[in-house]
């Protein structure tokens, strides 16, 4: 199980995924998805950690769903069917919650359920290069355990264009329609990801937990109302403010100094 990825981690906390499945352009099936989503959970309580990088090994970034596992699960039961989704889904949802930033560094196509992965990271670097597609319908599926991920980041209206019609785009659309961030020319490719990460760096490592929690509630707060969201907002920034981390960059800023997380 662990041949389908590799896993590294350097002295500044950032830890990088590498699907390893060149062959078959890293695409997954039921073994990488359960490996996947179990490493990814044990990183969660790593405190050194700062970053995690998600990117591929060769051409391809994710093709989505491996073959072998297609031709299984053609024969699998609704129930069987069911069980399978909810593991793909506790993947997308672990990369999506995680709690440190998490980037995607997308060196090449990333299709169907390939898509969803680069749709559940914080930031995303595109290769030139890159394709992206949600494909499903040509092949008589939906792109449904993606859908949630897919939608926060493009919308409806997009959606309504690239899961109805499957058509494949390139990584300016990618970045017009939200998906990406930024799209890398090759010579630049691994300088703009090191760049990405450097500026990720320089915020405070609780703060930068707290915001991801802060997205996430604000999103379940809303229709609840003003009031509960705004009760949310004003207990979470006094909790931060007198932090040890809020207190310390507070006072760097007015003492002119970096804070301790920079030093």
């Amino acid at each position: 199980m662990s041949d389908f990825f590799k896993v590294s981690k350097d002295s500044r906390g950032v830890a990088t995924i590498t699907l390893n499945r060149p062959d078959i352009h890293n695409a997954f099936n039921d073994e990488m998805i359960i490996g996947l989503t179990q490493k990814i959970r044990e990183m969660e309580t790593d405190e050194s950690l700062r970053v995690l990088i998600l990117t591929g090994n060769g051409k391809s970034f994710c093709a989505g769903a491996d073959l072998n596992w297609m031709k299984k699960m053609k024969d699998y039961s609704s129930a069987e069917n069911y069980e399978d989704s909810l593991a793909l889904a506790g993947l997308f949802h672990t990369i999506n919650n995680f709690p440190c930033p998490v980037i995607g560094k997308i060196n090449g196509a990333s299709l169907g359920g390939g898509a969803g992965l680069v749709a559940a990271c914080d930031y995303v670097v595109a290769h030139e290069s890159a394709k992206f597609g949600f494909t499903e319908v040509r092949l008589g599926l939906v792109p449904a355990v993606i859908s949630p991920f897919v939608m926060a980041k493009i919308g409806e209206s997009q959606a309504r264009a690239y899961f109805l019609s499957g058509e494949r785009f390139d990584s300016e659309e990618a970045k017009r329609i939200g998906l990406v961030h930024k799209v890398s020319l090759d010579r630049h490719f691994h300088n703009d990801v090191e760049n990405c990460i450097s500026e990720f760096l320089k915020a405070g490592p609780k703060a930068q937990r707290a915001a991801k929690d802060l997205i996430r509630n604000v999103l379940h707060f809303n229709p609840q109302g003003k009031e509960a969201v705004t009760d949310f907002t004003c207990k979470t920034i006094s909790q931060i403010r007198i932090s040890e981390e809020g207190q310390d960059g507070m006072t760097a800023l007015l003492e002119k100094r970096k804070p301790s997380w920079l030093k």
